[in-house]
């Protein structure tokens, strides 16, 4: 009765396999984000030396000192915030207001219009169009600028109808219209406090978009004051490349092509951390949703 079947060699060499082969890929991810971490606050001859492998040698926060200390990074940092949680905002709310009519059978010319949403996928005017159309609506060089024109993403509306067609049954929509709740309350009160996993992937999407993007903060902004993170981080790693013919001090130019080296690691911790620290409260939700959302049938 105790007796258990014995797996065959080649079952347990093939599972043996994929497990050397998933460690692998768990220290090829891992390793990068580790030396990352220690090299930031490592000393800078160290680092440049090449003496840091996986924990930090010499360990100072010197870099960290740097960055806080600059204004030019608190005020991007804070411009990245204002723009995440607005341009969330207005993306979840735009595409969720789009795509629950959509998921409705009663509502005319849907196959219409959802023809047109899947044909800007395949062809668009380009950034010449979309910068004229900035232009004209007087955005340039304004927060609107970094809110509006990427407000709503057609394959984000597809994956919300999937997911409300597939989750909210219509007889539930029909039941509340027999008890006289309208449209909106029922978006409100049942659609929206059942369709967490899903608003989790537009937000965590959405979120990690805004806090990443940086061209439209180049093409759209003249005024530093108005810069996100990754533009403001960009300037600065371009900036701190000296020229030796300028540098009048060698130890001088020595300590600050170290210090830019060392800066590189800690912009890099600084402008990843709050997407990381997001993700593990949103990941049941996350998953959840992604594979509801993505049967498109």
């Amino acid at each position: 009765m105790n007796a258990k079947i014995r797996e065959p060699f080649s079952d347990r060499l093939f599972v043996y396999t994929i497990y050397f082969i998933l460690c692998l890929i768990l220290v090829a991810v891992i390793y990068p984000l580790i030396y990352i971490v220690s090299s930031s606050v490592s000393d800078p001859q160290d680092v440049i030396a090449g003496n840091v492998w996986l924990f930090p040698v010499n360990p100072t926060l010197v870099a960290y000192k740097a960055v806080l200390s600059n204004s030019q990074i608190m005020t991007g940092f804070l411009n990245s915030i204002f723009y995440s949680i607005a341009g969330t905002t207005i993306c979840v709310c735009m595409t969720i207001m789009l795509g629950y009519p959509l998921s409705k059978k009663t509502l005319a010319g849907r196959h219409y219009i959802m023809f047109f949403l899947v044909l800007t996928l395949l062809f668009e005017g380009g950034l010449i169009p979309l910068y004229l159309t900035v232009k004209n609506l007087g955005l340039l060089n304004t927060r609107w600028a970094m809110l509006l024109p990427g407000a709503l993403t057609v394959w984000q509306v597809i994956v919300v109808r999937t997911f409300f067609q597939s989750t909210i049954p219509a007889e539930l929509s029909d039941a509340a219209e027999i008890d006289g709740c309208s449209d909106i309350h029922f978006l409100l009160k049942v659609v929206i406090p059942l369709s967490k996993p899903i608003i989790a992937v537009l937000v965590l999407q959405y979120a990690a978009g805004i806090w990443n993007s940086y061209f439209d903060g180049m093409i759209y902004l003249n005024d530093a004051k108005l810069f996100p993170l990754q533009v403001i981080l960009r300037n600065i790693l371009i900036l701190n490349q000296f020229d030796p013919t300028m540098m009048k001090d060698v130890q001088e130019m020595m300590k600050n092509q170290n210090m830019t080296t060392l800066l590189k690691y800690a912009l890099i911790i600084v402008s990843s951390g709050p997407v990381l620290l997001i993700y593990p409260f949103i990941q049941k939700y996350f998953v959840k949703g992604i594979m509801i959302g993505s049967l498109k049938g």
